[in-house]
Order: C-alpha cells, then structure tokens, then sequence
C-alpha cells in the first residue's frame, strides 16, 4: 500500500489547547530550567578529551613506549625535560643526557617516530619533582626560548605539558619568567599557522590547589598564556585525606575543588567560563598502585571509578604515573614498602592495566587537542536570578542568620554546607583556597527539587543563656537561638565569644547533626 503525500493536517481542539497550557505550567519551570542547565554545563566548540600515560624516558629498565603504537591507548607524555647540570640553557632529559645524547644513546628520536607511524601522538613534560625546571636557573629569556623551541621542534609536538613542583612552584622570578617566554613562543607559533597547547600540571590536596598552585595558573593567564588545561597530580594526598577518605574519595574531592579554583581564576582573568568548559580544561593524574606513601593505594578499582567520574563531568585529560609502572611486580621484589619505577606494587591480575581502565572511553588525542584555543562563555542570565524558595531543597542563605556545622543552604541555585558555624559569610565568596570559606559547595539545585523538611529543636528544649547561672560540662542552652554546649565549667561567659574566639570560648555550637539526632530522639 502506497503512502499518501498529503500531510494529515488535525486541528488544535479548545480542550487539547487548555491542555498544552496545563502541561507548560505543570513542567514548563523545570524544563525551562534544563535548558538553562544545559547551557551552563555544556562545552562550547570542540571536545576531544584524551588520555596519554606519562613514560620515564631515562628510568631503567628502558621501557619501549613506541610498542603503545599497537595497543589501544597509543598517546604518551614523555618526561622530564629540565636543565643539563652546570649549562642552565640546555635542555636535557632527566639532566643525564642532551637531546643529541638521547638520540644516540636511547635511540630516542627513532623510537618517536616508530610509534607517530603507527597512529601514536607524543607530548613532551618539562620539569618535574627531582631536577631544575629550564626557567628556573635559565635567566636570560632569548636563551630560555630557545631552549623550548629546539625541544618543540626537533620532536615535532604541538603540546608541552609543564610539571612544577617543589621549589619550583615558589620560585616567583622563574614562574614569571616562564609564563612570560611560554606566551612568546605560543603567539609566534599560532601566528605562524602552528599550533601549541599548554598544559600546567600542579601537585593538588583533596581541597584543591595550594596557593603556590594557584599562583601559577594565574601567573601565566595574566602574561597571556592561553592554557590547554590544569593537570593535577590526585596522588600522595598525605595528611589533606581525611579519615574514611580513600584515593578515590580524594581525587574526586580535589576535582571539584580544582574546577572551583579555575572558575575564579579565569574570571579574575578577565575571562567567563561555564562548568562544562571548565571541567573540559580539567586533566586527571593518579599515580597507580602504591603511592610515594606505601599507605596510599590507588587501586584497579579506583581506576575505573575515576574514570567514570571523569567521563561524566566531561574532563579534558586523563593520564597516569606512569606507563613503565603498569604491571605486577616480579617475585624477585621483595619489599612493596619502598615504591618501584617499574612496576605499580599491586597484583593486577586479569583485571585488566591501569592504562585500559582509566583510559576507557577517551577517545580524542593529544594532537586532536592541540588547536583549541579558549574563547570566553556566555554568562547564563538565570544564575542572577533570585533563589525560590518554593523550588529550593533547603533555606535560602541569608546574611543575618547563623548556621551550625552541616548545616545546607541554597545560594545562587547551588546547594552549600557549612563546614563550621558561620553567620554573614557569603557561601559563593571567591575565595580560591577551601579554609578561607566556612562553606562547602556541594552541587546545583537540581530540577523539580522541593523544600526538604528542617529539624529543629522544640521549643523549650534547653532554656535560654543566662549570665548569672553556673554552666557545667555538658550543660546546654539557647542563645540568640543556637543551641550551645559547655566544653567546662564557667559562668557569666557569654557564647557570643564561640565564633570569634572558638578555642578560648567554654562554649561550642551544636551541629546540625547534633540536632537531627535530638529531633529523631524525642520525635
């Protein structure tokens, strides 16, 4: 049976009209808002997230990055370039061999071209956690760009990755000199018709990066280096884990922080970018296996999981430290208490390498990457729009009331807890570092959300404060309605004192927690 051409044409009857405005006013508000949603969160141009394991160019056992040519994860960071002993101007692989010297004696140029025939891209790191960093004791700039050139050059990458840690990350003088020859030589290559990504890669706590780290990012925005990305280092957390936090936990945490910590940097910069842009210039490097801290493990687990958080937040990058460690220790390592540059001191099993499962899914490459250049977002018009309270899961913020450790408010359609009790502190203040701001972000106020129901204490639970009654240990009270505890005995000492001296203070608010556990107690 043959098809009609005619379009069958029905007519809109008052009772479906009536319907379709029912629909838009049941849903149109939370539709509306996906849309707006979708508009922050997703990634303007092109999104071609990559992984490359890092390979230790000078460790031994000499390990054959060019057979990554015919496996599935092709791509790889070769490290470090940093400064030949004694000539601060040459540029030189882990300060053991010139470039000459590597062609020669690792067979090094050969072996990069072996593994570009079969499809692999390479990006080349400077720096690096034991050697000097060319910037840092190459102080004449014409030389310290010469020295990036010729390694761009001989090697033919179009992305450098620059690892500073330690003593470099405080080395002021280096890091301008650095950010201000790294924008010369991008410029000049772009006005040439050439292409070259810059990538920092920051060592990072679960609170995101220090202060030298952020330091680092804004030194080089503001002498003009358009960065490819951050790239944190979600390993050897040391003290900065908390308990019950494992690698996992950490690197996801450090994440989120890191992305907080862009968001304002790039704006301080001059320059807007929504969520889904800043997660995109996000680059993921855990040190598989046994960490530096033989207690910090970073698991096949953990690999995959971390990939699939990278995955659905859209990060650019995904790496490892490092490709010459991704297999099971011999039986001749007797000791997995000291760390091995050749293998990642767990049992892999056939569970598959680490390289599989971090890099699942990543399906761009190093050279695909290479030709973004940032351009700014358009600000969504919804995130000035006032917070409902009729559509917010929790109260919304407001500057004179006090909020006990945990508890959760809504502000500029985002979700915040307090990490200790605050009263007046704007919960999105842009501050770059976590213990500047007494609130944690959590997540965006999601579509459809409802006010949830707040605990709170009955009324005539504890009696008000008193400056003539004797407190002992335990005892609580009411003041200016938050409830407090006595940490000692006093008397006439008022609670006022808590929030601004907290340790001198015989008294300690409650926490939200505190209170959930009373109303559930007595409810």
């Amino acid at each position: 049976m043959e098809k009609s051409n005619q379009t069958t044409r029905r007519k809109l009857s008052l009772p479906r009209l009536l319907f379709a405005v029912l629909v838009f006013i049941t849903f149109g508000g939370g539709v509306a808002y996906g849309i707006r949603k979708w508009n922050e969160d997703r990634i303007i141009g092109p999104h071609n997230p990559w992984f490359a394991a890092y390979v230790d160019v000078t460790a031994t056992p000499l390990y054959q990055f060019e057979n990554l040519g015919s496996t599935a994860h092709k791509d790889a960071v070769l490290s470090f370039i940093v400064s030949m002993p004694g000539k601060p101007c040459t540029p030189s692989w882990g300060g053991a061999y010139t470039l000459n010297q590597a062609s020669s004696s690792l067979d090094l140029d050969r072996r990069i071209a072996r593994l570009q025939e079969q499809g692999g891209s390479i990006a080349v790191s400077f720096g690096g956690k034991l050697n000097q960093e060319l910037a840092d004791k190459c102080t004449n700039q014409q030389a310290l760009y010469s020295a990036y050139q010729s390694v761009i050059e001989r090697y033919k990458v179009d992305t450098i990755d620059l690892d500073l840690e330690g003593s470099t990350l405080d080395n002021y003088s280096a890091m301008v000199r650095r950010a201000e020859v790294i924008a010369k030589l991008q410029s000049s290559r772009r006005s040439s018709g050439q292409k070259l990504a810059v990538w920092l890669t920051l060592p990072v706590t679960t609170q995101g990066l220090s202060l030298a780290g952020t330091n680092a990012v804004a030194t080089m925005l503001s002498h003009g280096v358009d960065l490819a990305g951050v790239n944190i280092m979600v390993m050897d957390f040391g003290q900065s884990l908390a308990p019950g936090q494992n690698m996992l936990n950490g690197s996801e945490s450090a994440a989120i922080q890191t992305v907080r910590q862009l968001g304002i940097l790039y704006k301080q910069a001059g320059i807007y970018l929504n969520n889904g842009t800043l997660w995109s210039k996000l680059g993921l490097t855990p040190m598989i296996g046994v960490n530096d801290d033989s207690n910090e493990i970073f698991s096949l687990a953990d690999a995959k999981s971390l990939n699939a958080f990278a995955l659905s937040n859209h990060v650019g990058r995904m790496s490892m430290w490092s490709a010459n460690r991704d297999l099971t220790c011999g039986s001749n390592y007797v000791t997995l208490s000291i760390v091995s540059d050749s293998c990642s001191g767990i049992n892999e099993g056939a569970a598959g390498t680490f390289a599989d499962l971090l890099g699942n899914g990543f399906k761009g490459s190093i050279e695909l990457s290479a030709g973004l250049i940032t351009k700014a977002d358009i600000e969504a018009s919804y995130l000035n729009t006032p917070d409902n309270p009729a559509t917010s899961p929790y109260p919304i913020w407001s500057p004179n009331s006090a909020y006990l450790e945990g508890t959760k408010v809504v502000w500029h359609h985002n979700v915040y807890e307090a990490k200790w009790w605050t009263q007046g502190d704007v919960p999105d203040d842009p501050v770059l570092q976590t213990w500047q701001t007494p609130w944690e972000l959590i997540g965006p106020v999601l579509p459809g959300e409802k006010p949830v129901p707040q605990a709170t204490l009955p009324a005539g639970t504890y009696p008000n404060w008193s400056g003539t009654t004797i407190y002992n240990t335990g005892d609580r009270v009411l003041f200016n309605g938050v409830p407090y505890q006595a940490k000692w005995w006093n008397e006439g000492q008022s609670p006022a004192a808590a929030s601004s001296d907290p340790g001198g203070s015989p008294w300690a608010p409650l926490t939200q927690a505190q209170i959930n556990a009373i109303e559930n107690k007595t409810s």
